[in-house]
């Protein structure tokens, strides 16, 4: 079935075009890690946040949340209202980080308790990103190329290469070669233009399936297919129920509860500690511009739900009417990541299909470049260097490159294994899976910034068994979810995830403190300025030169959009 037309494949390489001349002009020396790692702390505040949210919008999203929309409705929307927690980010957490002088959160955290700390969450953010981000990214733009352009296909030695391994390849090898050509200041800088490219082409779906929906009214038009869209839903309770953005406790998968506990746990971890998205903010130019980075991606934070989320459950509305038909799974549901591309397929005209796949292939490209970058930084600043204290500032960015194709290669051999294993429900899939990782790092963290008496002990006891905790329950979950209900193991593994997330967080915040108890507490000396009780009055001077009215306001308005869709979507369909 063939898909694509001749303007559209014109668009998608117009697209690869800019990026290409993106790349080449953003490219500069780069003769020290710190160069290489965070584009030499040159980088301003527009293309910082433009950053954020494209590396954000990756394989969960493009794949998984559109398909979640068609068949959970706004559940999932929970963690795509992180906007808040990177104003946050920007006033509570960045001015340590940045006044640090850090190049990575293991940095930072050796600063404030101790090499122990630093080896720890290396090794595991290592073995995270490895096992989880990259291995997901790669299959979901692997997916995305086979769904939306079947006719893709090569024949080597008699063989027929499928558009599922030329994607991959293409995906993989595309992301590594910019991030490795030109650093991070390249992915920033081509981050601000997929950034454009993501919102045009998406939101032209939501566009265009607004207007499919009006139009099932006499004279109906853009306007009222959002009117259409809450009538459809309104038909059934059970529909009604699935839609709605909070659940009852006792919901199987995505009680209330559990739900807030883990999305803020895992929203703290991932944008106010993960390396994958602060080291954009640390690459600014000064902490103004950091600052004003983070509340402009918390601006754009807000956008998934109307680009993803909501398509799919027009998509859901247009397949009850009979409009388009979306392909089922084995038991009879919508499949999930089938959503998105059928839009894609059935109601784009000519040429917006083009700019469409280019902005997805802009989102899985950019996610992925930046994970391998990130990565690089974690092995290269954190591990490769503590090992060889002695080596140039040349060598460093050489190890950098080197690890970023290394990287390369491991998206692609792992990528059979996640086609075999994969399912469906990848975007509460990866939820599920960073509620186990996110806790005993965030506990760290805010007992770190917030707790002057909290030590060495207390961060090596926490990070190291909440990780063991955590992955004791992944392996539980794989292993003994669909055995004997009767037996321990069954009814561990179906321990509704989210609420241990909450228990998980509980436990680590208490070894933290109870370990930390036990050892002397830390030298006042070495920790000033990496506490909040040990701000001296030139950091304070410092953090207040760094921001005026325009960032107090822009928090506001990021704060108040936050309330204002909750406030919408929390009695929208009554």
């Amino acid at each position: 079935m063939t898909i694509m037309v001749p303007l559209d494949w014109l668009v998608i390489l117009g697209y690869f075009a800019v990026l290409a001349a993106v790349v080449v002009l953003t490219r500069r020396r780069q003769d020290t890690s710190e160069d290489f790692f965070l584009g030499g702390r040159s980088v301003g505040w527009l293309a910082i946040g433009a950053s954020i949210f494209a590396a954000n919008i990756g394989s969960e999203h493009v794949i998984g949340l559109a398909g979640q929309g068609a068949r959970t409705g706004l559940s999932m929307a929970h963690w795509e209202f992180h906007a808040w927690v990177l104003v946050l980010m920007a006033w509570v957490f960045l001015p340590f980080y940045y006044t640090s002088g850090v190049q990575t959160m293991p940095e930072f955290l050796e600063r404030r308790f101790g090499a122990r700390a630093r080896w720890i969450l290396s090794l595991v953010s290592l073995a995270a990103y490895v096992l989880t981000k990259i291995s997901v990214t790669v299959f979901a733009g692997a997916l995305f190329f086979e769904v939306m352009l079947p006719e893709l296909s090569l024949n080597i030695a008699g063989q027929t290469v499928s558009s599922f391994w030329i994607g991959a390849f293409t995906t993989v090898t595309l992301a590594g070669v910019y991030a490795s050509f030109g650093g991070l200041l390249a992915v920033v800088y081509t981050d601000l233009v997929q950034t454009g490219i993501i919102l045009t082409g998406s939101l032209s779906v939501t566009f265009f399936a607004l207007a499919k929906l009006g139009h099932t009214l006499p004279q109906g038009g853009v306007l009222d297919g959002w009117g259409v869209l809450k009538a459809t839903l309104k038909q059934s309770p059970a529909v009604v129920d699935a839609f709605s953005l909070w659940h009852p406790l006792s919901h199987p998968t995505l009680p209330w509860l559990g739900v807030v506990v883990a999305s803020v746990t895992v929203g703290v971890w991932y944008w106010c500690t993960d390396q994958f998205i602060v080291q954009r903010t640390l690459a600014a130019r000064s902490l103004t511009h950091a600052r004003r980075g983070a509340l402009w991606g918390g601006f754009l934070k807000l956008m998934p739900v109307f680009i993803f989320l909501v398509p799919g459950m027009l998509g859901y509305a247009l397949h009850q009417h009979g409009i388009i038909r979306i392909p089922l799974d084995p038991v009879g549901a919508v499949d999930g990541d089938k959503v998105f591309p059928t839009l894609v397929t059935t109601l784009l005209p000519a040429g917006f299909r083009g700019l469409v796949v280019a902005g997805l292939v802009a989102a899985l490209m950019s996610s992925l470049a930046s994970l391998f970058n990130s990565v690089a930084t974690l092995f290269t600043v954190d591990v490769y260097k503590k090992l060889h204290a002695d080596v140039s500032e040349k060598w460093l960015v050489h190890v950098g490159r080197l690890t970023t194709v290394v990287m390369t290669t491991l998206g692609l051999v792992w990528l059979p294994i996640m086609k075999a294993v994969s399912g469906g429900g990848l975007y509460q899939y990866i939820q599920a899976v960073q509620s186990f990782l996110a806790p005993p790092i965030v506990a760290v963290f805010l007992l770190g910034l917030c707790w002057r008496r909290c030590n060495l002990r207390g961060a090596v006891w926490g990070l190291s068994a909440g990780f063991v905790i955590g992955m004791a329950k992944l392996t539980v979950n794989a292993l003994f979810r669909t055995g004997d209900p009767a037996t321990l193991m069954t009814r561990i593994a179906t321990f509704q995830d989210f609420y241990f997330s909450g228990l998980l967080l509980a436990f680590s915040v208490a070894v933290v403190v109870a370990a930390s108890l036990t050892a002397p507490a830390p030298d006042p000396a070495a920790i000033s300025g990496l506490c909040f009780s040990t701000l001296d009055a030139a950091y304070r001077r410092e953090n207040r030169t760094s921001w005026n009215r325009v960032d107090v306001i822009a928090s506001c308005v990021v704060a108040g959009l936050v309330l204002a869709a909750y406030a919408y979507f929390w009695t929208w369909l009554r």
